[in-house]
């Protein structure tokens, strides 16, 4: 009964605080971005000096109304520190680190002093506080926050909580700050159902294993030239008087992959889940291979770069642009 009651003062004030504090890459933190309220040791503490006050009050003792007083003042003195302690921080955004749908992501805020030292600062989403840091006098501090990747394509994240209770904990000052910062999130990758897609060539038939300069095998004599490694030499000839000859070597080069997106069948979101685990594991076999996509193809080519470059193409199919 009372949970659905106070969804609407919830939702009001959320809508007003995204009128108030609207997405940005960089925000100083001002007066107007700051909340202050009495936490529960503070809510304590102002009960015992409400009852203090009464005691005082009652028995009209005058050394009573001095720590009554006292103690409020000291109070109102915390809860301005407490305030000072945010005020003035730079929050901006520090980039993000791509993950795969159903894994944790990251992130990056940088927290930056134009003056004073910062203590106790405490950052997170919502109220899973995760990051305790200080700052020092004109430095910074940059924090990685894990969020899981909840689908494929681009992730936004939510607001910032940003909040501190120093000096006492009387009082917490705390403001929500949207970065407008974007997650990249990769197909989650199905390698039960991973099966090497067609080779290139033929249509129906697989391109054939080549041979190309290497150091396994060996392969016989050519005339020297200028610029062979001397090691390759092939002495006993020369010294026989049949000039200098270079020892040549290959390797089998493995056939390259396709990975061809119309060449599976089923679900859209499945057939890139099969795709991403075919490049995760190409990629470490180091094998040439090409991702064919509707409109779109990449390769071939090897190497982490490809690797990035297709898991993007994955990510970002049928998606639109931010």
């Amino acid at each position: 009964m009372l949970a659905p009651m106070l969804k609407v003062p919830q939702q009001w004030f959320a809508d007003w605080v995204a009128r108030r504090l609207p997405p940005v890459h960089s925000l100083q933190l001002r007066q107007q971005h700051i909340f202050i309220v009495p936490t529960r040791t503070g809510m304590a503490f102002i009960l015992a000096l409400l009852l203090m006050l009464l005691v005082a009050i009652n028995y009209q003792n005058s050394l009573a109304y001095g720590l009554t007083f006292l103690l409020a003042s000291l109070s109102l003195l915390s809860m301005f520190h407490t305030w000072r302690n945010l005020a003035g921080l730079t929050l901006s955004a520090a980039g993000t680190t791509p993950c795969f749908a159903g894994e944790q992501g990251l992130y990056s805020v940088r927290l930056h002093s134009t003056r004073r030292a910062y203590q106790a600062i405490t950052v997170g989403f919502k109220q899973q506080i995760v990051r305790s840091v200080d700052i020092a006098a004109q430095g910074e501090q940059c924090v990685d926050l894990a969020v899981l990747g909840q689908r494929r394509g681009w992730q936004t994240a939510s607001r910032l909580r940003i909040e501190t209770r120093f000096p006492f904990g009387l009082f917490v000052a705390w403001s929500q700050v949207s970065l407008a910062q974007q997650m990249l999130v990769y197909p989650k990758p199905d390698f039960a159902s991973a099966v090497l897609g067609r080779s290139a060539g033929t249509e129906h038939e697989s391109q054939q294993a080549s041979s190309v300069p290497g150091v396994d095998d060996y392969q016989g004599l050519t005339p020297w030239q200028a610029g062979d490694s001397l090691a390759r030499i092939h002495w006993k000839a020369w010294s026989k008087g049949q000039g200098l000859l270079i020892k040549q070597f290959s390797e089998q080069q493995g056939q390259e992959q396709v990975l061809d997106f119309n060449q599976l069948s089923g679900a859209v979101e499945w057939r890139l889940s099969v795709l991403c685990a075919q490049v995760l594991r190409l990629s470490q076999s180091q094998q040439p291979y090409s991702v064919l996509l509707p409109n779109q193809c990449l390769g071939p080519d090897s190497g982490l770069d490809h690797q990035q470059r297709c898991l993007r193409a994955l990510a970002l199919y049928g998606v639109t642009q931010p």
